[in-house]
Formats: C-alpha cells, structure tokens, sequence
C-alpha cells in the first residue's frame, strides 16, 4: 500500500475525461485495472432525487476501497461541483471484505462493484446534467489512481431498462439498518479504545466489524475477543480530534455469514 503513496504524486497517470453517453449512464473510463462509469435511473423522484450507482468493473486480481481505505488507500470520491442543477450526491457503500497486501490491513473490494450514490437536484422540475469529477484507488500489487470526470445527461434514456435494473440491484445489496438482534452496542472504553459488542446471525468466525475513519478520526485493525458469550470488538484509535464532535456519528457496518447491518454509533 505504500506505493500508492509514491503513486498519489503522479496522479495525472490516470487524469482523463471520458466522453459523454447519451444514454442514462455515462461512458467507461478505462484503466491499468479496470474501468468507470456511472449509471443513473434516469428519472428523479417527486423529492427532486436520482438514484444511481458508481459501477466500477475491476480486472482479476484488482481491489477497490470501501469508504475507510485504511492509513495509505485512497477512498472513492465524487465532486459534482460542474454539474448543472445537482446540488448533492451521496455514496453509498457495500458491505466489505478485510484485506491485508502485505504492507496494512484494509477494506474493500476483490471484485466489481457498484457503489450506488443518489443524486439531489437543485430545482425538482428543471434538467440536469451530471459532470462528476471521480478519483479512486484500484489495486494489485501496486494501486493505481484513477481520475476522470463521467459526464451524464439523466434525461437522454429516462426508460432504459438495463440500467434501472442495474441501480435497483446495487441499492438493494446494500446492508440493511442495524437492528436489536443484528448490530452493535457500545461498550465502555477510553481516549485510545472503542469496543463494542456484536449481535448477529449465522457463524462467529464469519462475523466482522468495519469502522469508517471520519472527522479526522483514525481507527486500527479489529482486535476480536469473547466475554460471555458475545463477541467483542476492540478497535484501537490511532488518531482523533482534538474536540469531540456532537452531531452525527461514526458509520459502521457488521458482517455475518447471513449478510450485513450498518449504522451510525456515536463518537467516541
């Protein structure tokens, strides 16, 4: 993972723009490890929203980052400043797998994968036109930086079934809420520990816990444990900020051999 450090310095090796589609998803960015594009369900709600996915096609043998890349990846990002009557787009994420290359252990993605995002429009009734500035690490033994702008104009193909189906699929995927019998309770730690205690389906060993490292805070590989019957998460803080925030929270997601939960826990 080091070498994407090496790597960021250059990131012009994967700087390009690829060519609008007309149709409700843009062209295919292609690179070293794989290729970009992004769909949208062509058509927004009567709330002003468009669903769509970040689809990212990774070669055999590349990985992706899920939205905490660990201390050196690159998480994928979404600027869509250039658009016209977008006013926000949110990601969403899949659950991941831990990895570990040698170099640190992080999450993400061995295989393609499509990130669904929803799209809000400035002004609900008025076009719009998606000019999304992407940058995301693809790895093998190195990680390359991808960086392009997928450009789309959601109302070309408004009833293109192939990719409404693809964006149905890629939001239905995802983990679902946290729930009393599937999720997570906090436990008391300290300034340098959160620990928390997983409830889930199906067979411990397949259980994990991922924590999203935001508001600068920075979290260490899950250490697991077991104490009466549950099993514990204890996740070192390797760095926070100086003043606790007090609004939102910490994304996580927990994985089992049934499926996957996510929610928010409080800062700790």
């Amino acid at each position: 993972m080091q070498s994407l450090k090496i790597l960021l310095l250059g990131a012009a090796i994967g700087l390009a723009t690829a060519l609008p589609a007309a149709a409700s998803s843009s062209a295919w960015y292609n690179s070293e490890g794989g290729k970009v594009r992004l769909v949208t369900s062509g058509k927004a709600d009567a709330a002003g929203r468009i669903q769509g996915v970040l689809d990212i096609a990774l070669k055999p043998g590349w990985k992706t980052y899920w939205r905490d890349p660990g201390d050196a990846g690159v998480p994928p990002q979404l600027d869509i400043s250039a658009s016209t009557n977008i006013a926000d787009a949110q990601l969403s994420f899949p659950a991941p797998q831990r990895h570990d290359d040698g170099y640190g252990k992080w999450a993400g993605y061995n295989y393609p994968v499509s990130l669904p995002v929803v799209f809000t429009l400035s002004a609900a009734q008025n076009p719009a036109v998606i000019d999304a500035d992407i940058f995301l690490g693809i790895c093998e033994t190195i990680c390359i930086p991808v960086q392009t702008r997928l450009t789309v104009d959601p109302g070309s193909d408004p009833d293109n079934a192939e990719d409404t189906a693809l964006v149905k699929a890629s939001f239905a995927a995802l983990p679902t809420p946290a729930r009393s019998d599937f999720g997570i309770n906090v436990l008391p730690g300290d300034h340098e520990t959160l620990v928390v205690e997983a409830s889930f389906p199906g067979d411990p060993e397949a259980a994990d816990f991922f924590v999203a490292g935001e508001r600068d805070y920075m979290f260490g590989t899950p250490a697991r444990s077991e104490k009466d019957g549950k099993l514990i998460f204890t996740v070192p803080i390797l760095d926070r900020p100086s003043t606790t925030p007090t609004d939102g929270g910490l994304h996580y997601t927990l994985t089992s051999s049934t499926g996957a939960v996510e929610g928010l826990l409080p800062f700790p």
